[in-house]
């Protein structure tokens, strides 16, 4: 990455943020610190972050809250988010990558694995999209390079993981994806224990791009397999 990319890192606990934004900062990254939610809330009304590190267990706000700041501020919705969650945390881990986090790393945590799960979604979000090309199915037109989405010409708002899996499954129309992989390939790890995650972002999505989200035209259910782009 030629940029140096500014990413919010938020935890209370004062020797974790200490440590998450030395590492950040010894390896090209910006750390911008707020030890709770305010704080959080401040720094991004204050800065234009490229990317977040939240905390799920705020003295005020909730990582789950933060994270539904993040996607609803068309500024900085589609940035990656990492959150930080203890081993007992399972039920708010997926609510997390349910409402739109991208990863996600379990406390205690090691330098090396930290990096290497933030350096990873932001080859997601910020690889080189030149070469792809604008895909137009009927009513429904999606931009890879510029990262929207319109219906009969209107714009159609998707969070970051919405619009990466309607590109993929538009982008091989007919081919049935399993919901293991797309969990693979969109959240860019297995967790093949919560398979529901990609049923309800499915859910999401065909209400915003669908006619009738219960007879859809565009993404069909494989009954016991996944889903696949009908176009």
């Amino acid at each position: 990455m030629s940029e140096i990319k500014k990413i919010l890192i938020v935890d209370d606990d004062i020797s974790t943020l200490d440590l998450v934004a030395m590492i950040l900062q010894n390896n090209n990254y910006f750390p911008i610190k707020a030890a709770n939610g305010r704080e959080a809330i401040k720094a991004i009304e204050n800065y234009d972050i490229d990317g977040a590190i939240l905390d799920m267990m705020l003295p005020d706000y909730s990582g789950l809250d933060l994270i539904k700041v993040i996607r609803d501020d068309q500024r900085i919705s589609s940035i990656p988010v990492l959150m930080l969650t203890g081993k007992t945390d399972e039920i708010d881990t997926v609510l997390g990558l349910e409402i739109g986090a991208d990863d996600y790393i379990h406390k205690p945590f090691k330098k090396r694995e930290l990096l290497a799960r933030l350096n990873a979604v932001f080859r997601r979000f910020y690889r080189d999209d030149t070469k792809k090309k604008i895909l137009v199915y009927g009513d429904l037109i999606i931009n890879p390079l510029e990262y929207w989405v319109k219906i009969k010409g209107r714009e159609v708002r998707l969070s970051p993981k919405e619009f990466n899996l309607l590109l993929m499954l538009s982008a091989r129309p007919g081919r049935i994806f399993t919901r293991e992989e797309i969990l693979d390939k969109v959240w860019g790890y297995d967790i093949a224990l919560e398979t529901r995650t990609v049923d309800v972002h499915v859910r999401k999505l065909r209400t915003k791009i669908e006619k009738d989200p219960g007879s859809p035209k565009y993404i069909e259910t494989v009954k016991g397999i996944g889903y696949r782009f009908a176009g």
